[in-house]
């Protein structure tokens, strides 16, 4: 692996290497927005990476919330992904279709459970189709396991510590949605929202760490969120508009060696959806240099 590269992140040459190994387990998680105009399901069953499990971000969640896909409880996702035939021991490689949108959450979600080998795959299912590796069509039926979780609950950040958060600045925020949300100037996807972002935060949209669905290398992740107004000296809180694209942010502080970052898991269908939350419009104050 490179050194300017993330630890996190597998090429596709590597994966089709272990394809078959015995502790390989690989998960297609593949979602989109509606205007995306694209869907996982139809797609999956069209053709995926030999062995690849379908892994669904709505039905492993939390269904005692109205949030959409929110972490579910331990024992609930210990049980699912058992039936999937994954244990926590594994090595877990996750895609989704574009390559860096939907994967890094199910990165980071195995991996507050308690697995350890956790790995996205760079360039995703439209990088493998456009170099034309193998695919199949058939769903896997894996033999049952026991995935023992070690639930980090200090990585998962709820409503009214968020609340503490904003009105502290014990944390910086960093926001994933798209500059035009953040800024009140493009209207949220979900009925109900308000417009804006929380005080204090940071924009810095899910497309910027990814070209052509392949993961930037370390220096330019870097450079990224410095420039964003980001100190990587001090604690961070991801967020977005689903708890989904926070995760790409994330994934590019781990990848950078920094480990004091939370994950706001309600993100904006929460915050933006109520009426007693504070929110801030227009674009985020300059930083000081």
């Amino acid at each position: 692996m490179s050194e300017t590269k993330s630890r996190f992140v597998v090429s596709a040459d590597w994966l089709q290497s272990e394809l078959g190994k015995a502790d390989l387990r690989v998960l297609d998680a593949s979602f989109y927005l509606p205007a995306q105009k694209r869907d996982a399901d139809a797609e999956y069953a069209a053709g995926h990476i030999p062995g690849a499990i379908r892994f669904d971000q709505d039905k492993i969640a939390d269904h005692s919330t109205s949030l959409p896909h929110t972490i579910p409880s331990p024992d609930y996702f210990a049980a699912e992904v058992g039936r999937l035939g994954i244990s926590e021991n594994d090595r877990i490689v996750v895609y989704d279709g574009i390559g860096l949108f939907a994967s890094p959450r199910v990165w980071w979600l195995f991996r507050v459970m308690g697995a350890k080998n956790v790995f996205v795959l760079d360039g995703g299912l439209d990088g493998w189709k456009a170099e034309g590796r193998p695919l199949e069509t058939e769903a896997p039926n894996p033999a049952p396991a026991t995935f023992t979780p070690n639930f980090d609950d200090s990585r998962v950040v709820t409503l009214e510590t968020m609340r503490d958060i904003v009105s502290s600045s014990a944390m910086q925020i960093a926001d994933a949605r798209s500059a035009g949300r953040f800024a009140a100037v493009e209207p949220e996807p979900r009925a109900g929202m308000r417009s804006g972002h929380m005080p204090g935060a940071r924009s810095l949209p899910s497309g910027v760490f990814a070209s052509q669905g392949r993961f930037k290398s370390l220096p330019e992740l870097r450079q990224t969120i410095v420039d964003a107004g980001i100190d990587l000296s001090k604690p961070v809180v991801t967020s977005c508009g689903s708890g989904i694209t926070a995760a790409i942010i994330t994934l590019a502080l781990e990848s950078l060696g920094h480990h004091d970052n939370k994950l706001y898991d309600g993100s904006w269908s929460e915050w933006g959806s109520r009426d007693d939350t504070p929110i801030v419009t227009g674009p985020p104050t300059p930083v000081k240099v």
